[in-house]
C-alpha cells in the first residue's frame, strides 16, 4: 500500500481562489492522501465551499479564534497521520502529478525532503508574470540562512525518522524559522527539476513586502537561530539581496 501523504492546509478569506486550490488536490494521480484544513475564522464563504465537498479524506477544521497562519498549519499538523508531509496554501494549485512525483522521487532517491519548480502567477488570471521559480541546488541549512528556497507549494518532506516540525506562531517568518529548524535535523533537500506547482502572488501578501519585514527576517536569526547581532545582521543583507533578485522583474 501507497504512504499516507498529509496535505497541510490554512484557509482564511480564500473564497475568491478556493475552489481551484480543491480541484487541483482532488485531481492528483497519487490519491492516498488526507487534507487538513484549518480554517482561521474566515469572513467570506470559505468554509461554505469547503463543506460541498463530500470526501471524507477532507477533514476541515474551523477555529473559534483567529491566530494567523503558522497557528493554522500547526493545528493542521497536529492531526496528521500521513509519514509524507506536503504544504498547500489555500490560493495555490498543484499539478496533477504533482505529489505521485514527488513521493516516488523520494522513494527512489531515499530523500527525506524535496522541492520542485513553481510558477509565479497573477492573482486574478494565475498567468505568470515572473519566470519560474526553478529548483536547481541542494539545499542546506547553510544555504537556506541566505535566501529561502523552500515554499510551501512545492516542498515535501518525510517524517518517518525525524517526525513532525511546527511552526512558530510568533514570527511573521514562520515558514523560513521552520524549515531551518528541519533542515538541522535532515542534512539536505533534493530538487525535482520539473514545474508542478502555481504560486499565486497575491498583493497584499506579507512576503512581497519586502520593506516591512526585515526586521522580522533579522529576528529570524537573531531570536530563533541564536545568532549574533553582527551575524544576523550579515543574513538579513544576504536575505533581502536575494530577495530583490528573485522578485525583481528586471532579472526575471
Amino acid at each position: 500500500m501507497k504512504d499516507l501523504v498529509s496535505i497541510i492546509t490554512p484557509s482564511y478569506n480564500s473564497a475568491e481562489f478556493i475552489e481551484e486550490t480543491i480541484q487541483s488536490v482532488l485531481n492528483q494521480t497519487y490519491e492516498h492522501w488526507e487534507w487538513l484544513i484549518t480554517d482561521d475564522l474566515s469572513r467570506d464563504q470559505t468554509v461554505e465551499i469547503l463543506r460541498k465537498y463530500n470526501d471524507p479524506r477532507i477533514k476541515l477544521q474551523v477555529l473559534e479564534q483567529n491566530g494567523g497562519a503558522g497557528n493554522a498549519r500547526n493545528k493542521s499538523l497536529e492531526r496528521a497521520q500521513g509519514r509524507y508531509i506536503a504544504f498547500l496554501d489555500s490560493d495555490d494549485y498543484w499539478y496533477p502529478e504533482y505529489l505521485q512525483t514527488m513521493t516516488a522521487y523520494m522513494k527512489e532517491n531515499g530523500a527525506e525532503l524535496v522541492y520542485c519548480n513553481y510558477s509565479r502567477c497573477d492573482e486574478h488570471t494565475m498567468q505568470p508574470i515572473l519566470k519560474d521559480f526553478l529548483a536547481d541546488k541542494i539545499v542546506t541549512f547553510s544555504n537556506l540562512l541566505k535566501t529561502c528556497r523552500l515554499a510551501p507549494v512545492s516542498t515535501v518532506y518525510d517524517t518517518k525518522r525525524v517526525g513532525k516540525f511546527f511552526f512558530p506562531v510568533k514570527s511573521k517568518r514562520e515558514d523560513h524559522v521552520m524549515w531551518l529548524n528541519l533542515l538541522k535535523e535532515i542534512p539536505e533537500g533534493y530538487p525535482v527539476q520539473k514545474t508542478m506547482a502555481k504560486y499565486r502572488m497575491r498583493e497584499n501578501s506579507v512576503s512581497r513586502n519586502k520593506k516591512n519585514i526585515i526586521k522580522d527576517q533579522y529576528l529570524v536569526y537573531k531570536d530563533f537561530m541564536g545568532f549574533s547581532t553582527v551575524t544576523s545582521l550579515y543574513y538579513t543583507a544576504n536575505w533581502a539581496l536575494n530577495g530583490f533578485l528573485k522578485y525583481s522583474k528586471i532579472f526575471n
